[in-house]
């Protein structure tokens, strides 16, 4: 088994376009608000981010915690979360059609659910219905059949 994964979600971040809200009851994720109400332990986790080393086989073994929020929400939310090391998933590409008016989106940014399925798949976890909501699914899939890491992704559904 591994550590439950655990999501903290900006409260402004739109229930609409929330890409993560359909995990809500999975044994293996919790979705929690930002701020924290509850004191948790992130020993031995690792955070999702744009930047840092990247996502390894070393991580295995290691709790997920991911932010989700906008980008510039996010931005906000890591200064509380800095203790817990960073990750990146370079080299994917997002389905997610992205509106930055501010420019905020980094280049190598995912949707949160992207990002979550990308981290599941690398680091050998099981994917089955993490992207049965995700609208972009089949277009996600489709771009990192051709431009991702060498698996075809498809063929873990």
């Amino acid at each position: 088994m591994h550590p439950i994964t655990i999501i903290v979600r900006h409260p402004r971040e739109n229930p609409k376009k929330c890409s993560v809200l359909p995990l809500q009851g999975r044994a293996d994720v919790r979705l929690y608000s930002y701020p924290l109400t509850e004191p948790l332990s992130f020993d031995n986790y690792i955070r999702l981010a744009a930047e840092g080393p990247e996502l390894s086989s070393a991580d295995s073994q290691s709790g997920i915690l991911l932010l989700d929020g906008s980008w510039r929400s996010a931005g906000k939310m890591i200064a509380h979360f800095k203790h817990v090391p960073p990750r990146s998933l370079s080299s994917w590409k997002t389905a997610y059609p992205r509106v930055s008016k501010r420019g905020t989106d980094p280049d190598n940014g995912l949707a949160s659910i992207e990002a979550l399925y990308v981290a599941y798949h690398l680091l050998g976890r099981p994917v089955d219905a993490l992207l049965d909501h995700y609208h972009w699914r089949d277009k996600f899939l489709d771009l990192n059949a051709l431009s991702g890491p060498s698996r075809d992704l498809r063929s873990e559904l």
